[in-house]
């Protein structure tokens, strides 16, 4: 059986071309999703380049024509920390984007409680909010991904058996190099979305950026698993990445 991935992959001259090059697609998805089905359902992430497209999406160019009553936020994954701390994704994407548009619909998961109870509750909550019923799992239209020096995305990391779980949606995971517990969506969630979009910039993600995008490579990068079934795989990459 062939499986064929639907994937597009864009090299652009600077990180700022990148950020602009990814709120076209979310803009474009945005329309897509709320004509189609009424809303936008996204999961964000947390990292530099995330920060640099949360700027941009802010723009006046690519916000003002979004309804951002529709749109949904979710997280990809969070530290375990507070909402106000310096590392938490959720408040690097309510600084630079969410406090600047008028979004009201974002669900962040609340890296100050147990880990396990944080990931218990999200998990729970996107049962609720997606109506899934037993063995359902939900399906994002935009999913925003970044990528390590190591190969992980979202807290999925090579070595850790959190990239293995199927059934759940949401996990915990103590990461061993970092001394710090994690939040994490699952690896079938990444893959039942409609749209995946990883973004990567600067010149020390060549050498991993390389084995990522080699497909006939066997996949070790948790990155590379990330191949949606029934959904796009967007990579952009500016060219300090690509070519090193």
């Amino acid at each position: 059986m062939t499986k064929t991935i639907d994937l597009t992959l864009s090299v652009t001259e600077s990180p700022q071309a990148l950020a602009r090059h990814a709120a076209k697609i979310f803009v474009d998805r945005c329309h897509d999703a709320i004509e189609q089905r009424g809303e936008y359902n996204v999961a964000l992430s947390g990292g530099r380049t995330p920060k640099l497209f949360f700027e941009t999406l802010a723009l006046s160019q690519f916000c003002s024509g979004i309804p951002w009553e529709k749109v949904n936020f979710y997280w990809v994954d969070e530290r375990c920390v507070g909402p106000d701390d310096q590392q938490s994704n959720y408040r690097l994407a309510k600084e630079e984007l969410l406090h600047k548009v008028s979004a009201t619909h974002f669900y962040r998961m609340k890296g100050e409680i147990n880990s396990q109870d944080a990931a218990d509750e999200y998990e729970s909550l996107l049962r609720r909010h997606f109506q899934l019923s037993e063995g359902e799992i939900p399906r994002f239209d935009f999913m925003l991904l970044g990528m390590g020096s190591d190969g992980h995305t979202a807290s999925l990391f090579p070595g850790y058996d959190g990239i293995e779980i199927t059934n759940r949606l949401v996990t915990d995971q103590y990461i061993r190099e970092m001394e710090a517990w994690r939040v994490t969506l699952t690896l079938p969630v990444l893959n039942n979305a409609r749209a995946c979009v990883f973004l990567i910039q600067g010149k020390e993600k060549h050498e991993v950026l390389t084995k990522a995008l080699n497909l006939l490579s066997d996949r070790t990068l948790p990155a590379q698993r990330v191949q949606p079934h029934n959904g796009k795989l967007y990579w952009i990459v500016d060219q300090d990445a690509y070519t090193g």
